[in-house]
């Protein structure tokens, strides 16, 4: 491979890195064309980027971007391959899936939202975390449940209220 074309796919790393905010680094090695080539079918209709690159392209590509961490490039050994999604657990349960059919993609690294996860010990925790959108949506719900039991009260409480403000005016 040319410097040119090394420099190249830096470059693309390191613009995925930086567009996408959230990466994953697996393991597919020894996995047949055919479960390759489905796990990309599946990252194509999920939205998740996956390109695969040598360990030494990904390093500078992290470096480039800011990255300074040791556990992050000492995951960076045999073969590996990249997953960038918006979302930051999309990838993990794309793995989870396929891990029901066997040991492999392996999660080596995680990066999502500014803290990294070291481990494929990691796939659980990584597949239940909610995205930001969730996390709006679930302090919405929140914040307008009290202000629902609020107005279901004074709504179901109408007649009675009326009543007594009426009971009120005939004395005064």
């Amino acid at each position: 491979m040319r410097k040119e074309e090394k420099q190249e796919i830096v470059k693309a790393l390191v613009d995925q890195i930086k567009s996408s905010g959230n990466f994953y680094i697996t393991d597919t090695a020894d996995l047949t064309v055919e479960k390759v080539n489905d796990i990309r079918r599946e990252c194509f209709n999920t939205g998740i980027s996956m390109r695969v690159a040598k360990n030494t392209l990904i390093k500078k590509a992290l470096e480039e971007s800011g990255f300074e961490s040791e556990e992050l490039f000492g995951v960076l050994k045999g073969a590996s391959t990249l997953m960038f999604s918006e979302t930051g657990n999309a990838p993990a349960k794309l793995i989870q899936k396929f891990r029901k059919q066997g040991d492999k993609p392996i999660i080596k690294a995680a990066y999502i939202q500014e803290t990294t996860f070291i481990g494929d010990d990691q796939l659980k925790t990584l597949a239940t975390l909610k995205s930001k959108e969730e996390l709006i949506g679930d302090i919405i719900g929140l914040l307008q449940s009290p202000a629902k039991n609020l107005i279901s009260a004074l709504q179901s409480g109408e007649s009675t209220i009326s009543g007594l403000v009426k009971a009120l005016e005939e004395r005064g």
